[in-house]
């Protein structure tokens, strides 16, 4: 009856509604009455849904029959019909989502997709590049300015127009009446409560009918106190326990704000107050908190309901959103005539985190999806610029949740853009913003000064100059009037920002003693970095229009010359050098301030090659008034500051300065500093006189006098360093042309010079090559576009990264003084290229390259190569080192003295050849060769041969001397040609193959010495083995274990030797095995009464073989419910493994050892991290590889087995007597123990029966053959009971307890399973079963079985033979007892190792310690190993379920004798089959038990060390063979159904007991789960092979323990494929009364506490080896250049690499996780540790 009334109440309220003539007080009316009622007058326990759903009947739903004059459903309905779909996508992000870029389309690297538009556009097909989303922005899928081509996904219109246009409204008059009247109450509504102040009185419309005392202290976040901070607040100020704590701070962090105390109004001030007082102490800054009444509570709750809402209205219709936008943009004339969104604008950063979230998202999904309505929003939005910005300033929270970070959005559209410069003047807007907020950081020189900035406000400035790279992206390719008028008036704006940076923080070179604080620097280089790019982009904006270009040089000029920064203090005086005279105000860089900072300098300089690149420097008027000498000044000044630096001149003033010239010749910074600078003085050079320019370098250098004949100085080093960076510097000026403008060069050539340099030092990968290069605005680098061009690339293999290296016709182009190498680079280069050149057999003369000739306004730069002073200066270098009697050179300064005159001779020869008319005026050779008081450079240089200080410039002098003649030849032609020159090149070419062939001579001589001198050792070391074969025949082999042993036996006798067991069984040879302790070095052989030696172990529990992931056993192994340790489930769920790195020690230096680990390893930071010192973990001592035991070295005794005697114990030890003897001695033992605690049945007198022979002598047994126990030393033994104790406690994770019962059954249970993930992966890797184990592997394993097999010596007899009756009991029924399991739910080769090694236990006496004899055990393994089998054929065959139908008669015996064994089972176990081929039935059979035979196989070779067939040494051999070789080894037939025939007396009665156990039955009906064999083989899962598809998994994961949409972290196990929601607080849980992060949780079950996952969106891959231990790996996914990209870096498409994730599946199945993590953890200091168990 209440659902029939609620239209017709809905109907009233809307005619209500709709009657009255002003809407607002009656829907005011209406929220009055149901908003508290709702929100305030809740029960505690109601749940969210019913709270929704009264928001919805009573509040929403009501607002949607108004809205739509009817059932909204059918409104809604109506309205779908008649609209399109929206061409835009408008997905806004999530922080962390993943985004896509197309680097080929994109108009700016802002312009990105979502994961569903890419996946359906055409740019998944291009160069692309994918990130996280820092949340904020939302898809440009649709937007037709954002893209050159494909602008729409094929999911949001193809076909739409080129245009972002939308449709007009279409609305119904009434309906866009009513919708714009309820939208303008309810945004009013909204805003009113977003603008709500603590204190404030309500609307009377909205005040409550009755009064309320109720009241909530509401506590807000901030970014100022820590998790910690506001969990001891709460807890010190509101009464609450921890958990509720942080639930409240958790809620406060994600929500923004919570109620943390609800009552009267006294009681929520005095928590206010306690609040503020207890987060005061802590934090300077107490947290926020205010005081509100309930029922403004619930009307901002519903309010933010109501944000919601909107969305939802507005998605329906695009009227819809048209009208919301109209409202919204509206001026509210009832306030301030100001709209909705610039009240809420302005409201921004008062606004807590949820309230800003629905604010922004409410923008994007309406305005910003309206051309127009955008258009009116940026105009708002660029009007309260600096307001907003002020307040995001003094605001606390993150730029992503910032009303400013919709910039991005306005100011990247290209007409935007562009208008808002018009209109707005948004650049001048922008640039005054920062100028207002940095005002306080101006001196009295009007230059900035950071001393004691705020670092956290000052990042938050630089944010905005991200605003103008966006405004300034899209060069506009014509000019209006009017934006030529606002963009000039825009880039004074910026001049005047740069001259406040020009000249700033100036250094003074420090005297005496050593500066006391280090000046503030970072600040400064942290503006000029946020700069660079919008410095290149404003230069590139005057490059786009003639006039702009020359206005904006003359006043970039102006506003140069108003610059006040380092005047000169003295006035001009005249120098004298080479009777060139220079008049010239003295300034010395080492004693007077100097900055290095001068913007304006540099953009001038830029601005100057544009001119000249444009051909406008004719235009430029009055060119007679630029001081060239006056402009070079700063710059030149701020180079000699870098050479001093250098030069170890301005120690004094600490790693300040020192960082400061760092980054200014760094990648970072050196576009627009310290290029800039060079590019100044090359445009001084070209415009000043080459020999006043030198003068000019050299006074400013200080070095004018330095050169001088009678000039001598003391402490000559430091000048020595600084007359070398001049020479550096002179290179750099006349060699470095690579700037458009300056030559006809491109960008593209500039990049490609840059490359090839950076590959000359080394092969590079292609994120070292992108680190090494300067970026441009959109973060390209322009490699892609070269680096085919110029050099090769390698692939990777399965660890490190593709390289490139350089191709060798691109080596010409190497300069060894090429500008942007740094120090280090530079050596490397220069070695790398002089090792090439050798190795080529070449000399070692790095000549300079032949640079590209310069533009005409820069030709005259060459000059500085032939003027008289640079004659002079190097003409006098020279004479230095010719004469050797001055200390005043170098050899540094002599190669690059070297290297001018090599670069002064290719320009001489360059114009020489070019030249016509041969009238050439460059005569640097000339002036060379000119005589002067019977000096001259060329005389000099020929002298500097014989000078032995600088015979590695030899080869570089001999080309110079040879480069003279070929000019000289140039000279005396009047035209030359090329056969001219080649002949002059002649003696050139004869010099340097005379060179050549005297190389090459010295190497064949010293070839031949070394090969004489080989064979003398060859046969010193052959004469030294025949003199001593003995000691070489008595060693243990060294080889490849598994080699083919030469055999002088006849052919019966090898073959003999060729069975593991029975009569026929092999011997074991004797060997003799010496090994060296690692520790002390020292030698000895490994014998059973000798010291203990021992081998470096790990034992860890693994999953790796299970068959049921995810279930755990009981890990205890004293649970009466479960039969584990004592019998091995089938499924394998979590065993034991013991591996070992193969390294020896003696037991007491590794006791010595372990000691000295645990007293060291306590003091070290983490240490925990890396090894568990409380459960015995160390790192092996040489390779460090993480292991918690040491397993005791025994070894084989030599055997010689006696055929005779074997013979005739076998005609009477048959199968059926066998097991009578045993049945005896188990129940005569058990007669005999008096105080025997053992919980089992006697024997059964059935057992008699079965047989029907009468009780055999319990001491049958040993008639058979005994012999004395083995004797072990002390040392062994007490290594025994450590392994032991280590691989009890690991393995059932217990304490340790060495007289457990079930410490021999684990040691049997790890021997086991070792074998089985040893024979899982060599049948993974398809390698032979024998010869293909690693020497580490072969060694762990037999140390493994020999210490399972030497229980019995350390444990009581009673406790083994107890286990050896239980464990029978699963093969003999008539030895009953509890809990024994049935044949389908046992793995039967643990049974076996288990009963194999706990045997000779029955041979235990009273008095007398006895084992079997040799001949004994072969039988007693002989008949265990026959009736293990024949179960586990059992087993195999009642699983094996989906056998195909027989047609036709059997052709083989095996056939039949498998088709009879499958009949006779389906009787016993009742089951009606149809007759199914034998043929089928034994290849069934053979497949399922070849996995048991191989680790029998195994087992027995390593417990008997007899050797195997070479059949299973090798994979050649066909399936059929590597079984019959299998057989032959272990005494059993090919034929194994004849096992059944054999023994068929015996095997009858143990069939049908065995089929006849009640788990068979449940097994068959499916009411229990089982294991086919064979088993499967366990993978890592398939990942795809492009990661986008992982990442859009990744997007679409939903935590299932959370319904909000806030940032997860998707990660996938490897081992099951489960997507986890890791280091998130929702997916916590309890994991041995602790808290743990899903992974953490899901690795203790799915990998028995090892876990292997990759976190999709930060592409890396997580190892965990427990709660506190993990580290992380690169992940299989490389990108085309074969790098991985972790956390998406670079963004470069990742495809799955199937080497790399096959090494990953090996490092899980050789269980090397935890030595890898113990690896990484070792190699890396950890300072700061990762809390683990949280992820």
């Amino acid at each position: 009856m209440a659902e029939a009334k609620k239209p017709f109440d809905e109907l009233e309220l809307l005619k209500e509604w709709q009657a009255s003539a002003d809407l607002k007080p009656a829907l005011y009316d209406h929220l009055r009455k149901w908003v508290p009622r709702i929100y305030c007058h809740k029960e505690e326990s109601n749940p969210k849904e019913e709270e929704e759903e009264q928001v919805q009947r009573q509040l929403l739903r009501p607002l949607e029959y108004f809205l739509f004059g009817e059932d909204p459903d059918e409104g809604v309905k109506k309205l779908k019909q008649g609209n399109s779909s929206s061409q835009l996508c408008g997905r806004v992000f999530k922080e962390g989502e993943t985004v896509y870029s197309c680097r080929d389309c994109a108009i700016d690297p802002t312009c990105v997709l979502c994961m569903d538009c890419f996946q359906e556009s055409v740019h998944k097909s291009h160069r692309y590049k994918m990130h996280a989303s820092s949340g904020g922005g939302f898809c440009d899928c649709g937007d037709v300015e954002a893209w050159k081509i494909g602008p729409c996904c094929s999911k949001h219109d193809p076909e739409a127009a080129t245009a972002m246009v939308t449709n007009e409204c279409t609305l119904e008059p009434e309906l866009c009446q009513r919708i714009e009247m309820l939208f303008r109450v309810l945004l009013n509504y909204f805003t009113y409560f977003m603008d709500w102040a603590e204190g404030r009185q309500l609307f009377a419309l909205l005040k409550p009918e009755e009064k309320d005392n109720t009241y909530f202290c509401m506590l807000y976040n901030d970014e100022h106190h820590s998790y910690d901070h506001v969990i001891y607040t709460l807890q010190r100020s509101v009464n609450c326990d921890q958990a509720e704590a942080q639930t409240h701070t958790a809620l406060i962090d994600k929500e923004g704000r919570r109620a943390v105390k609800k009552g009267s109004l006294e009681s929520c001030q005095q928590a206010k107050d306690l609040i503020k007082y207890n987060s005061e102490h802590i934090s300077l800054q107490p947290l926020r908190v205010e005081v509100l009444h309930s029922t403004v509570v619930a009307h901002q709750t519903f309010a933010l309901r109501l944000g919601c809402w909107f969305q939802k209205i507005i998605g329906y219709s695009v009227g819809f959103r048209q009208a919301f936008c109209r409202v919204a943009l509206e001026p509210n004339t009832e306030q301030t005539n100001v709209c909705c969104i610039s009240r809420l604008m302005l409201l921004d950063a008062k606004l807590y985190k949820g309230a800003r979230k629905i604010v922004h998202e409410l923008i994007f999904c309406s305005i910003l999806m309206e051309t127009e309505f955008k258009r009116l929003f940026a105009i708002e939005f660029t009007k309260l610029y600096k307001d907003l910005q002020h307040n995001f300033i003094d605001d606390d929270h993150e730029r992503s949740i910032s009303i400013t970070a919709l910039s991005v959005q306005i100011f990247t559209v290209p007409t935007l853009a562009r208008y808002l410069i018009e209109e707005t003047n948004v650049i001048t807007r922008i640039v005054n913003t920062v100028m207002a907020l940095l005002m306080e950081h101006l001196d009295v020189n009007n230059r900035f000064f950071f001393l004691g900035y705020n670092s956290d406000k000052f990042s938050r400035i630089q944010v905005i100059f991200h605003d103008l790279r966006y405004i300034l992206i899209s060069i506009p390719s014509i000019w209006s009037c009017k934006l030529r008028k606002q963009f000039k008036e825009g880039f004074n704006a910026f001049l005047g920002l740069l001259k406040c940076m020009q000249g700033m923080e100036e250094v003074v070179r420090q005297f005496g003693q050593h500066i006391a604080v280090e000046p503030e620097w970072e600040a400064g280089f942290a503006l000029q970095i946020q700069l660079r790019h919008i410095l290149t982009m404003f230069q590139d904006w005057c490059a786009s229009d003639h006039k702009i270009l020359l206005e904006a040089f003359r006043d970039c000029h102006k506003v140069l010359q108003q610059c006040n920064n380092q005047p000169f203090r003295r006035e001009a005086s005249d120098y004298y050098m080479c009777k060139q005279i220079l008049y010239l105000r003295p300034y010395k860089v080492s004693q007077e301030p100097v900055s290095i900072h001068l913007p304006l300098s540099r953009l001038l300089a830029g601005l100057y090659v544009l001119i000249c690149k444009n051909g406008l420097f004719e235009q430029l008027f009055d060119k007679e008034y630029y001081d060239f000498s006056n402009l070079v000044e700063h710059p030149l000044r701020c180079v000699v500051l870098a050479a001093q630096v250098l030069a170890e001149m301005w120690r004094r003033n600490g790693l300040s300065l020192v960082s400061q010239v760092y980054y200014y010749q760094d990648v970072r910074c050196r576009e627009e500093m310290y290029d800039k600078d060079i590019l100044m003085l090359q445009i001084a050079a070209s415009r000043m006189d080459a020999n006043h320019f030198l003068m000019l370098l050299l006074i400013r250098f200080e070095l004018l006098s330095y050169f001088n004949e009678g000039y001598s100085i003391r402490d000559h080093v430091p000048w020595n360093r600084l007359a070398e960076e001049m020479l550096y510097l002179l290179i750099i000026i006349v060699g470095e042309r690579y700037v458009p403008g300056v030559t006809d060069v491109t960008k593209e050539d500039v990049t490609m010079r840059e490359v090839i340099h950076l590959l000359c030092i080394e092969p590079m990968a292609h994120s070292s090559l992108v680190k090494g290069l300067p970026d441009n605005e959109s973060h390209e680098t322009g490699l892609e576009s070269v680096i085919d061009k110029v050099a090769t690339f390698k692939k990777p293999g399965v660890s490190g990264h593709g390289l490139y290296e350089v191709k060798r016709e691109y080596l010409v182009q190497f300069n060894p003084f090429f500008y942007h190498y740094s120090r280090s680079q530079h050596s490397k280069a220069e070695e790398s290229q002089k090792k090439r050149r050798v190795h080529d057999g070449a000399d070692k003369a790095l000549r300079p390259p032949v640079p590209p000739p310069f533009c005409p306004a820069f030709s005259s730069i060459v000059h500085l190569l032939c003027c008289d002073i640079l004659v002079y200066i190097l003409r006098r270098l020279l004479q230095r080192a010719a004469e050797e009697k001055s200390n005043l050179w170098s050899e540094i300064m002599i190669q690059r003295a070297l290297h001018l005159i090599g670069q002064a001779l290719l320009e001489e020869k360059s114009q020489l050849e070019e030249s016509a008319s041969g009238e050439v005026t460059f005569d640097f050779s000339l002036k060379a060769r000119r005589v002067e008081h019977n000096k001259s450079l060329f005389l000099f240089l020929s002298k500097m041969k014989g000078v032995r200080s600088l015979e590695t410039q030899k080869d570089m002098i001999t080309w110079l001397l040879q480069m003279f003649e070929i000019v000289k030849c140039l000279r005396e032609k009047s035209s030359p040609t090329t056969s001219m020159s080649m002949e002059t090149s002649k003696p050139e070419e004869s010099a340097q193959d005379k060179e050549k062939a005297e190389r090459k001579r010295k190497a064949e001589a010293a070839r031949l010495h070394r090969q004489k001198i080989m064979a003398q050792m060859s046969a010193m070391q052959k004469n030294f083995i025949e003199s001593n074969k003995m000691l070489y025949d008595n060693m243990p082999e060294s080889g490849i274990h598994g080699e083919p042993v030469l055999s002088t036996e006849s052919p019966t006798e090898q073959k003999e030797l060729c069975i593991a067991i029975g009569p026929q069984r092999g011997s074991t040879p004797a060997e003799r095995e010496v090994l060296t302790c690692i520790l002390c070095q020292e030698e000895q052989e490994v014998a059973s009464q000798a010291p203990a030696m021992v081998l470096t172990a790990c034992v860890q529990r693994s999953t790796v073989l299970t068959q049921c992931r995810g279930k755990m056993p009981s890990s205890s192994g004293n649970d009466k419910e479960t039969s584990y340790p004592l019998f091995m489930p089938p499924e394998l769920a979590v065993g034991t493994h013991t591996g070992s790195c193969g390294h020896v020690m003696h037991a007491t230096c590794w006791q010595k050892y372990f000691e000295a680990v645990q007293n060291t390893s306590r003091n070290r930071l983490h240490a925990e991290l890396i090894i568990d010192l409380e459960n015995g973990e160390y790192l092996c001592p040489l390779c460090k590889s993480l292991c918690n035991t040491v397993v005791p070295l025994i070894p084989l005794e030599p055997l010689v087995f006696n055929y005779e005697n074997a013979e005739i114990i076998g005609q009477h030890l048959t199968l059926t007597r066998w097991i009578h003897i045993l049945e005896a001695r188990i129940k005569g033992l058990q007669s005999n123990m008096q105080d025997n605690d053992c919980d089992m049945e006697n024997i059964n007198n059935s057992a008699a029966m079965l047989h029907g022979e009468s009780q055999t002598d319990f001491r049958a047994i040993l008639s058979y053959g005994v012999q004395e126990p083995r004797k072990l030393s002390n040392g062994i033994v007490e290594m025994l009971s450590v392994c032991g104790t280590t691989v009890h406690r690991v393995g059932l994770q217990t304490v340790p307890n060495e007289l457990c019962p079930c410490v021999p059954l684990m040691a049997w249970n790890t021997c086991a399973f070792t074998i089985q993930a040893i024979e899982n992966i060599l049948l993974e890797e398809d390698k032979p079963l024998f010869g293909s184990l690693q020497n580490r592997q072969l060694a762990g394993l037999k140390a493994t079985v020999q210490f399972s097999a030497a229980q019995r010596i350390i444990i009581p007899q009673a406790v083994i033979q107890r286990h050896f009756t239980e464990m029978l009991a699963v093969l003999l029924p008539a030895i009953s007892g509890k809990n024994i399991p049935s044949i389908l739910e046992v793995d039967f080769f643990h049974l076996l190792v288990g009963l194999v090694l706990s045997l000779p236990s029955l041979y235990q006496e009273e008095t007398v310690d006895l084992q079997p004899s040799a001949v004994s055990s072969a039988y007693n393994h002989l008949h265990i190993l026959h009736l293990v089998t024949m179960a586990h054929v059992l087993q195999v065959l009642i699983l094996a379920t989906d056998l195909p139908v027989v047609v036709g008669d059997e052709e083989t015996e095996e056939a039949r004798a498998a088709a009879e064994l499958h009949t006779l089972v389906s009787q016993h176990t009742g089951r009606r089959l149809p007759d199914v081929g034998g043929s089928s039935v034994a290849e069934r059979v053979k497949t399922g038990i070849e996995s048991f035979l191989r680790c029998t196989a195994l087992f027995f070779s390593c417990l008997t060390g007899v050797r195997p067939p070479e059949e299973l040494y090798c994979t050649s051999v066909s399936c059929r063979g590597q079984m019959e070789a299998l057989c032959s080894y272990l005494a059993l037939p090919s034929n194994v159904f004849q096992l059944f025939q054999e023994h068929k007396d015996t095997v009858a009665p143990l069939l049908h007991r065995w089929c006849s156990s009640p788990a068979i039955t449940k097994a068959l009906r499916g009411k229990i789960q089982t294991v086919r064999y064979p088993r499967t083989r366990n993978q890592l899962i398939d990942l795809p092979e492009d990661y986008s598809t992982l990442l859009n998994q990744a997007s679409h994961f939903k935590c299932p323990k959370s319904a909000d949409d806030e940032r997860k972290h998707p990660t996938l196990c490897l081992f099951c494929g489960t997507m986890l929601c890791s280091q998130s607080s929702c997916c916590y849980s309890q994991l041995e009364g602790e808290d743990v992060g899903a992974c953490t949780a899901h690795a203790a079950t799915c990998g028995a506490g090892v876990g292997m996952f990759l976190r999709v969106r930060e592409c890396e891959i997580v190892l965990m080896a427990s709660k506190t231990r993990g580290s992380t790996y690169p992940a299989p996914y490389l990108d085309d250049y074969g790098e991985t990209d972790p956390h998406l870096g670079r963004g470069n498409p990742l495809h799955l690499c199937p080497e790399r994730y096959r090494k990953l599946k090996q490092m899980w199945q050789q269980h090397c996780i935890l030595e890898e993590i113990a690896r990484s953890l070792e190699l890396v200091n950890v300072m700061f540790a990762f809390d683990w168990q949280m992820l």
